[in-house]
Order: structure tokens, then C-alpha cells, then sequence
């Protein structure tokens, strides 16, 4: 665990060091998946969700909107640059990205969720505006939260869009039968959801985010107090209260808590509410895998010993003095020094970024294994 660590910082350090460099420059990163969204050239002067409605038929060529919101977001992304960031984001609130419906945001259709981060960094709350409250549940099975970068008329700005895996990784499930939830008989998507259309691998018209997922809709910022420990707890058995407004920070939302029974209660009857399953086969096609590199990490602080078990227990949890330095045995060979090495990671953890935080706090607080072999030179 020692080298590890050591190794980590120094890791890190490189790559603090190409991040400066990089920012001194002017560069920006070219290791973002994000595909270029080409501005149209002809000046569109929509301003209000209204104005978004009226453009259904030149956004959806193919058939209906089912499950395919991403055309919503490439409509406006692609004239992104003619719209000042307030106007983009309350153009953004205009459809539902479940089932792709035209939507009129209000307070009462705004509920507020808690997804994962599609890197595996934690989770975060935020907003979306929805055509039912089944879109809640779809959305907690299906959707996470990735970045993209995207220039307006103020400049350019990072927001925080929801996402999916793409369903044309594997386009013949598009064609495959199944019974439709509501009563309807057989069907196939490539009938229920004719604008989610391939080719050569690629989901059509499907902006993609940092690292590579299809954008459906905007993940819209939380207060700040929507993503404290305290605001993610779940609420009791019995406690929802399904429509009831909560205020936090001026904002007035729904929150997805309220829903936990229905949303248990609509999965025990086979989807056949909202969307049905629509979106839902859609989006199961290729879903988002958040990363296990978190969970490896911290595994990794579990060195095993001839003697121990992997836990830990007893005997392996014996503490050895901080600072240890000392020559292992006659090869000469030189055990690190946890004290030097803990001051360089703290640095290089500090240098690096916030994209490092996390694996950075997994690994100063992972336990120390006493007793293990030191790693050697």
C-alpha cells in the first residue's frame, strides 16, 4: 500500500503538472468523447418552450418523439451559440427527457433527483422537468449525469445533462418482439420509437456528452443544500406524500422520494404507466456502468498477509509506529517512508484538481494494513 500510494502521487503529479501546462497555454483537453454539433447557420428567434413546440415536425421527420429526446437537445445545441445561457436553459426545460413530450416547465413539474456522476465520482442532485411522475422512476433506473461544454452568446459554460448508453451498441435489439406492457399486443421499437434510428453504430442526431453517452436532456444545478449528506437521505417507510411541493433555496420542487412506493408499486405491474416500457427497452439496450475503479482503490488498502485473511482481523490490525523507515534485511532493499510519502500525495492530490478528489480521499483515508510486507524498490 506504501508504493502504491507513492505511486499515485507521483501520478498525479505528472498529471498536475500537464494540467498547468495545459492551462498556461491555453489548451484545452482533447480527451473528451463529446461529437461536434455543427451551428446552423440560419438565426432562429424562438425564445419560449412555445416557439420549441411549433418545430415537433422538423425535429421529428421519422414518426413520433418516443424516447427520443436527444433530438430536442441537438435542435437547440446546433444554435446554441445565437442564445444567451438564460434563454438556453429555459428552452432546455421545454420537453420531458423520458419520453420526449413537450413539456411547460413549472414548480409543480420540476422534481428534483439524485443520480450518479457517469465517472464514478459520487453522486448529485439536481432538477428535471417532467410529462408524469413515471418518468421518475425510469429516470432513477436509467439515467446518470455527465458534463458537456457548450458555447452561447455569453460565452462558453460546462453544464450537466442526463444521459444514456447508446442503444445502437447493439442495433438488432431494436428489431426484436416484445409484449407491450399496456395491453397493445406485439411490437418492436423500431415501430414504438422510430426516431431512435442507427448507423454504423451510431444513435442519429444523439449529441454526446464528456465521456461519450447520449445527452437526453439538461440535468439543471440544485441549491447548494440539495447536495449536502443530510439532503440525500431516504425518506421512511410511509413517509411520501406523492405531489407534495418542498421548497429549498427558492426553488420549489417535487422530490423523487415521494415516489419510492408508486414507483415500486408501477415495477410489480410491469411497467404500465407513463412511458411503459418504451424508454425503458431503449435505454436497457447498452446502460451506463459506472466505474468500479473507486471500489478497487479502496480494496487495495486490504493487503493480505500469510496468516491473515483478507479482513484484516485480529493480529493484521496491530498498528506499526507512522514515519516507518528501515532497511529490509541483508538484499539491502529500502522500505518507503509512509511519513515523506503521505506529504507528497497530500501535495499532489492538491496540485491535480478536483477531478482527482475523490480517488485522492478514498486513498489518504484508506486503513493501513500493519504487519503486510512493505512494498519494495
Amino acid at each position: 500500500m506504501i508504493a502504491q500510494r507513492a505511486l499515485l502521487a507521483a501520478v498525479l503529479l505528472v498529471v498536475a503538472a500537464g494540467r498547468g501546462a495545459a492551462a498556461a497555454s491555453g489548451q484545452v483537453s482533447t480527451s473528451r468523447l463529446a461529437n461536434e454539433v455543427p451551428q446552423v447557420r440560419a438565426v432562429w428567434q424562438g425564445s419560449e418552450v412555445t416557439d420549441l413546440f411549433k418545430e415537433y415536425n422538423n425535429i421529428f421527420r421519422h414518426g413520433n418523439r418516443n424516447a427520443a429526446s436527444h433530438l430536442w437537445v441537438h435542435f437547440l445545441l446546433e444554435r446554441s451559440e445565437q442564445m444567451t445561457n438564460t434563454r438556453l436553459l429555459n428552452l432546455f426545460g421545454g420537453f420531458c427527457a423520458v419520453s420526449g413530450s413537450p413539456v411547460r416547465p413549472s414548480d409543480f413539474n420540476r422534481y428534483k433527483l439524485t443520480l450518479d456522476r457517469v465517472d464514478g465520482s459520487g453522486k448529485v442532485a439536481g432538477f428535471m422537468h417532467y410529462c408524469c411522475w413515471p418518468c421518475v422512476c425510469d429516470t432513477q433506473d436509467f439515467i446518470r449525469v455527465d458534463t458537456r461544454r457548450v458555447a452561447t452568446s455569453d460565452g462558453e459554460k460546462t453544464y450537466n445533462f442526463a444521459v444514456i448508453g447508446n442503444p445502437c451498441d447493439h442495433e438488432e435489439e431494436l428489431s426484436k418482439p416484445f409484449q407491450d406492457a399496456v395491453g397493445r399486443g406485439m411490437s418492436m421499437l423500431r415501430k414504438d420509437a422510430p426516431e431512435v434510428r442507427c448507423k454504423d453504430g451510431v444513435l442519429e442526431g444523439a449529441p454526446l456528452s464528456d465521456h461519450g453517452y447520449v445527452i437526453i436532456g439538461m440535468f439543471f444545478d440544485a441549491p447548494a443544500a440539495l447536495n449536502a449528506p443530510t439532503a440525500l437521505a431516504v425518506a421512511g417507510p410511509g413517509a411520501e406524500q406523492p405531489g407534495r411541493m418542498t421548497e429549498v433555496g427558492g426553488a420549489k420542487f417535487q422530490d423523487e422520494r415521494e415516489y419510492e412506493a408508486m414507483c415500486e408499486d408501477r415495477k410489480r405491474n410491469g411497467y404500465n404507466s407513463g412511458m411503459g416500457e418504451i424508454f425503458r427497452r431503449v435505454a436497457s439496450i447498452s446502460p451506463v456502468q459506472i466505474p468500479s475503479a473507486l471500489s478497487a482503490i479502496a480494496g487495495a488498502s486490504e493487503v493480505h498477509v500469510s496468516g491473515c485473511d483478507s479482513s484484516l482481523s485480529g493480529s493484521c490490525k496491530e498498528a506499526l509506529p507512522d514515519g516507518q523507515a528501515a532497511a529490509k534485511g541483508a538484499t539491502g532493499r529500502l522500505v518507503w517512508s509512509e511519513a515523506s510519502n503521505m506529504i507528497m500525495l497530500v501535495i499532489a492530490c492538491g496540485l491535480a484538481g478536483a477531478f482527482a478528489a475523490v480517488v485522492c480521499a478514498r486513498i489518504l483515508a484508506a486503513p493501513q494494513s500493519p504487519g503486510h510486507k512493505d512494498d519494495e524498490l
